[in-house]
């Protein structure tokens, strides 16, 4: 659909389902959205202009059969209950129907506040409430923990997920990609080894499940709004509480709940309204699934951009988030000393620009001029594609030494040889995929871990050496050598 017929479209339905509404005056797709696009409106009324706000599915599409997941209509349905719950949300206005021929998605209040997640963690206007975020934010969870599903209406587009079907669902979602990565195997493995211990299999709720900085507004006063409830389902509360601790969705900051807040804040807020005493342990178990769930959807975007509809660069780059939350999983449950690769700054100089020149004089003009000189979506992107050069010339230097390294460590694992007809690096990775599975290959083994750690840590410092988790791992290192 071009952008005409959209625009259109979009003003017929306004004006027939918002109250006043005369026109469409203008329609801005935001930054952000891989999952789902979100657009601001402006509307003309008989007394002046009014901001509204869209979500829609990507490129207009519709749900597919089948989906586990509560669909955009469900996802109305959800802020509906959450505001009537106490639970501070936008206002619904309209659902959009299969004769609207603009796809999937709703139209809401537009909410004033602030929405990203580093600007929460840095800016100073915030500094004020930054202290009591975690405290009400428990208090928020617990009140989406206690909506009854059944008088909210919401049974008809919830699934039911207990843990060990949520790990084995993520785990075969990461088996279909069809890629070794022994990390991610690991740590499903681990996971499935400790549920009987750290999950909750019996007292399932409402469950957000993307609670987490960056889908919650605030103002310099209070959260004002809890958004993208597009994941949610009925499982373990403490699957929302770990998430919301997940390094992830820190941004940088120190402080364990989102960046901004103590753990004990968070379960004493949580604890006042629940009435249920919140285990350190299993929000910790829950950190580790988290860091697993979001290695395997950046995975999963990885797959989207080669076989389409959407071959973003911003859904490519998100890929290669992959190894940070890797990262995290080892410093969680595998920490200790690692090997980094050192950059090798001797190259030839032949007169002719190299490649790594060139990348970052491009990467440089992306920075430079055309995200100072464009605004919204496009300057948004210029930063992705910027960072994504930056990844390619890290990886010029330091990725040959790291699957050296790499490959070694798996032929002495193994005992193989190289000249071996099998012992390349892939084979030998899905050797060692296979027998994570079959659970022929105990976790404990020192030299496992010690293999892990380091392919990890020296991948992240190619795809983001400013990651909060590879800064941690790295203070492992100095802490052994101390």
């Amino acid at each position: 659909m071009n952008e005409a017929d959209f625009k259109e479209k979009l003003e017929q339905i306004l004006i027939a389902h918002i109250p006043d509404c005369r026109s469409l005056e203008s329609v801005v797709r935001l930054s952000g959205g891989a999952s789902q696009e979100t657009y601001r409106i402006e509307i003309n009324c008989p007394d002046d202009k009014r901001t509204l706000a869209m979500r829609r599915a990507p490129e207009g599409r519709y749900n597919e059969a089948g989906t586990d997941r509560p669909g955009l209509a469900g996802e109305a349905q959800l802020m509906r209950s959450a505001l009537a719950a106490g639970v501070p949300a936008p206002e619904v206005y309209y659902v959009l129907t299969r004769t609207d021929e603009l796809g999937d998605g709703f139209i809401m209040e537009w909410i004033d506040g602030e929405g990203l997640g580093a600007r929460i963690v840095r800016r100073p206007e915030y500094e004020a409430i930054r202290p009591r975020l975690a405290y009400e934010i428990g208090k928020i969870l617990a009140r989406i923990h206690n909506i009854n599903i059944q008088k909210s209406g919401l049974q008809d587009y919830l699934k039911q997920i207990p843990p060990a079907e949520f790990i084995i669902q993520t785990w075969d979602r990461y088996i279909a990609l069809e890629t070794p990565q022994p990390m991610i195997d690991y740590t499903g493995r681990w996971l499935k080894e400790n549920l009987a211990e750290f999950a909750n299999t019996e007292d399932l709720v409402l469950v957000h499940n993307d609670f987490r900085n960056g889908n919650f507004m605030i103002t310099s006063e209070r959260i004002v709004a809890v958004l993208d409830w597009e994941a949610a389902h009925i499982g373990d509360p403490m699957r929302d509480l770990g998430w919301i601790c997940t390094n992830s969705w820190r941004y940088g900051g120190d402080a364990p709940v989102g960046g901004f807040g103590t753990y004990e804040d968070l379960f004493r807020g949580y604890e006042e309204i629940s009435g249920k005493r919140v285990d350190p342990d299993q929000v910790k178990y829950w950190q580790v699934f988290g860091s697993f769930w979001w290695a395997v959807v950046c995975l999963g975007m990885v797959g989207q951009f080669r076989s389409g509809p959407d071959r973003s660069i911003e859904r490519a780059s998100i890929g290669r988030r992959t190894s940070e939350a890797l990262v995290d999983c080892v410093n969680l449950i595998i920490p200790g000393s690692v090997d980094l690769i050192s950059s090798d700054p001797v190259r030839q100089n032949l007169d002719m620009p190299r490649a790594d020149e060139l990348i970052s004089a491009v990467s440089d003009f992306l920075r430079d001029q055309v995200m100072t000189e464009t605004e919204g979506r496009t300057s948004f992107l210029s930063r992705v594609s910027a960072n994504s050069l930056d990844i390619i010339g890290r990886e010029f230097d330091l990725l040959p030494e790291n699957r050296r390294r790499e490959h070694a460590a798996l032929l002495t694992f193994f005992c193989c040889d190289a000249a071996d007809n099998d012992a390349d690096l892939e084979n030998l990775r899905w050797r060692l995929v296979h027998a994570l599975r079959d659970e022929s290959q105990p976790l404990d083994d020192e030299f496992l871990k010690s293999y892990l750690r380091n392919t990890v840590v020296n991948q992240v410092a190619i795809d983001q050496p400013r990651y909060s988790g590879f800064q941690q791992a790295l203070e492992q290192q100095a802490k052994k050598i101390s």
